[in-house]
C-alpha cells in the first residue's frame, strides 16, 4: 500500500512563481508515487480572515486553476475543499477536547504572526487552535506523510502528539505522520525581499507573457551597479536568482563573466530572463486559459475530490466515534 500524504494550501487567491517552487512543483512530483490528498484549506482561511470573507470564493477558483494548469492531476489526486467535507469539523472538536492550552501557546506560528499581522485582532479562540484543525486535516485520512521545508517540523510535531494523546486515551486509531523534507528556493520578488503577495512584489503563474516582462524589466539587480559599465556581481543579483531557475546552465555561464566584466548590462541580461521564464511557462499559462473558459469547472472537480474524500473520512470518523464510545 502507498504511503498517504495530505497537504493544504490557504486560498489566498493567484499564486505566484514562489507558491509553484515552494510547494506545488512538489505536489506534482509526489503524486505519482504516493496516495496524495490535497486540499483548499477554506476554514484555515478564516482564523486571520474571518472579517472580511468577500474574497475566499474567487481566490479559491484562481488557486484551483493554479493547481491544474500547472500539472496537479485530480486523476492521481484526491483534489477537495476542506469546508465540504465536515469531518474536519468534527474531528477538529474531539481533538480540542484533549489538547492542551500549553501546547497552542508554544506553538511558534502563534506569537510571530500575532506580531506580523499586527493590524488585525487575532486574539481568538479560532486562531489559538489552528494547530488542532491542522491535526484534524491530516490525522482524517490516517497520513503516513506530511511534505513540510525544515522550519515546519515543529507545526508537524504539534499533529504528531496530539495523535499520539489521542492513541494514549482511547486505543491505536492514528497513525502518527512523518515529514516529508522538501526542499523549498527562497525566491526574491522584484524589490528584492521574499516573494509575496502582500509586498506586491510577485510574478503570477497567471500573468501574461507581456505582464511577466514588464515586472522583470523593473527588478531589482546588482545594487552596487549604477553605471553601464560598472561591473557586476551576480551573487548578490536580485534578478539572477531567478536566472538560478529559469535561464539554462549553458547561458548562465556566459552572461556571469560578462557581468562581472561589465560586457553585458543589466537591461539586456534582464530581457534574457523574461524570454526564458515566458517560455517555461507558456504551455502552463495557456492550459490556464482553457480551463478558465468552463466557469462551472472548479465547483465539479472540488465536488468530486470532497465526495471521496469523504468515503474515507467517513470510515474514519466511524472509528473515532468507536474509541470514544460514542
Amino acid at each position: 500500500m502507498k504511503q498517504r500524504v495530505v497537504s493544504g494550501m490557504r486560498p489566498t487567491g493567484r499564486l505566484h512563481i514562489g507558491h509553484f517552487h515552494g510547494v506545488l512543483e512538489n505536489w506534482i512530483r509526489i503524486q505519482d508515487q504516493l496516495d496524495c490528498f490535497f486540499f483548499v484549506a477554506d476554514w484555515h482561511s478564516l482564523t486571520t480572515e474571518y472579517a472580511d470573507t468577500a474574497a475566499i470564493r474567487d481566490n479559491i477558483r484562481e488557486m484551483v486553476l493554479d493547481w491544474v494548469a500547472f500539472g496537479l492531476d485530480p486523476e492521481k489526486s484526491v483534489i477537495f475543499r476542506q469546508s465540504l467535507v465536515p469531518h474536519h469539523a468534527e474531528l477538529n472538536l474531539i481533538l480540542s477536547m484533549i489538547t492542551p492550552v500549553s501546547w497552542l501557546e508554544r506553538c511558534p506560528t502563534y506569537k510571530e504572526m500575532q506580531e506580523n499581522l499586527d493590524t488585525k485582532d487575532l486574539s481568538t479562540f479560532g486562531f489559538l487552535g489552528y494547530p488542532v484543525l491542522m491535526a484534524a486535516d491530516i490525522i482524517l485520512y490516517k497520513a503516513t506523510r506530511v511534505p513540510v521545508g525544515q522550519d515546519q517540523l515543529p507545526h508537524l510535531e504539534i499533529t504528531r502528539e496530539i495523535a499520539r494523546r489521542f492513541n494514549h486515551l482511547y486505543g491505536q486509531v492514528f497513525p502518527e505522520p512523518a515529514a516529508l523534507l522538501t526542499e523549498t528556493p527562497k525566491l526574491l520578488g522584484l524589490d528584492g525581499r521574499k516573494m509575496s503577495k502582500s509586498y506586491n512584489n510577485s510574478i503570477y503563474l497567471s500573468d501574461t507573457a507581456e505582464e511577466t516582462g514588464k515586472k522583470i524589466k523593473s527588478m531589482m539587480t546588482d545594487p552596487a551597479r549604477i553605471r553601464r559599465n560598472d561591473p557586476g556581481d551576480p551573487d548578490v543579483c536580485v534578478a539572477f536568482n531567478l536566472h538560478r531557475i529559469y535561464v539554462p546552465q549553458e547561458k548562465r555561464d556566459e552572461i556571469i563573466p560578462a557581468c562581472r566584466n561589465a560586457t553585458i548590462g543589466c537591461v539586456e541580461c534582464k530581457k534574457i530572463l523574461a524570454e526564458c521564464l515566458n517560455e517555461r511557462l507558456a504551455p502552463f499559462r495557456a492550459k490556464r486559459v482553457e480551463l478558465a473558459k468552463n466557469p462551472e469547472f472548479v465547483d465539479n472537480l472540488l465536488q468530486d475530490g470532497s465526495a471521496r474524500a469523504s468515503k474515507i473520512s467517513d470510515a474514519v470518523m466511524t472509528e473515532v466515534r468507536s474509541a470514544l464510545k460514542l
